[in-house]
């Protein structure tokens, strides 16, 4: 069964002559473990797609399954649910909390789904050290670089165990260096994690990490195809 499963997506905001379709029956599947990279020009639709599959927003008309629930299905409470434990989210500017550690921001997911503190902190503590912080749990965001900063929020956005991670142009913030070392983790946390990863991109550099690569213009996917 398909992790992601988008049918006729359309997205339209405003009506009548203002009207703007953002997003026009947009169909894509994304596999368990699978890395696709969505790419296309600025304002085709990529981020809005991104954000109704991660249930942010309403789609006008089509539908959103993950792992076999659809969304549009779900009371706002167990949408909140679904989100909380099934997807993770990585974003452009980290949105790290200034005054917390390394620890208590990867640990913030758990807590607030009521984990006690204890486990929370230790479920953080192996997932930075997995993504390469364990020398760092303790240091505040104004302490780490940009990529150790998004190294942070890709282990806060693992700590539910979620089975799909949503990338918005996680290397947009980043340096060249910074970039391929972040692509290379998400593409550990498909084929070595288990989780599938959709990743919004503007840079086909960073894309080429993926296993699959989708093209968008004008709000409709126009391409998609395996790399290499």
């Amino acid at each position: 069964m398909s992790i992601v499963q988008v049918e006729n997506l359309t997205k339209i905001y405003g009506s009548g002559e203002t009207a703007i379709t953002a997003l026009d029956h947009v169909n894509l599947r994304v596999e368990a473990n699978e890395f696709v990279a969505v790419m296309g020009p600025s304002g085709c639709g990529k981020s809005t797609l991104l954000h109704l599959i991660g249930g942010l927003d309403r789609p006008t008309e089509g539908s959103v399954q993950i792992d076999g629930q659809v969304l549009a299905r779900l009371s706002d409470d167990a949408l909140s649910k679904l989100r909380r434990r099934k997807i993770g989210f990585v974003f452009q500017f980290f949105n790290l909390i200034p005054i917390l550690t390394a620890v208590e921001n990867a640990a913030l997911p758990l807590l607030l789904d009521g984990a006690n503190s204890a486990q929370a902190k230790q479920k953080a503590v192996e997932w930075l050290t997995q993504v390469g912080l364990g020398a760092r749990l303790h240091s505040r965001p104004d302490q780490l670089s940009a990529g150790q900063q998004q190294r942070v929020a890709i282990a806060r956005a693992l700590i539910t165990e979620p089975v799909l991670v949503l990338a918005d142009e996680p290397t947009g913030n980043l340096d060249t260096k910074s970039s391929d070392e972040i692509a290379t983790l998400l593409r550990q946390v498909a084929k070595e994690w288990g989780r599938s990863v959709l990743m919004v991109t503007h840079d086909p550099h960073i894309a080429s990490y993926a296993e699959r690569i989708v093209l968008m213009r004008d709000g409709k996917i126009v391409e998609d195809k395996r790399n290499g």
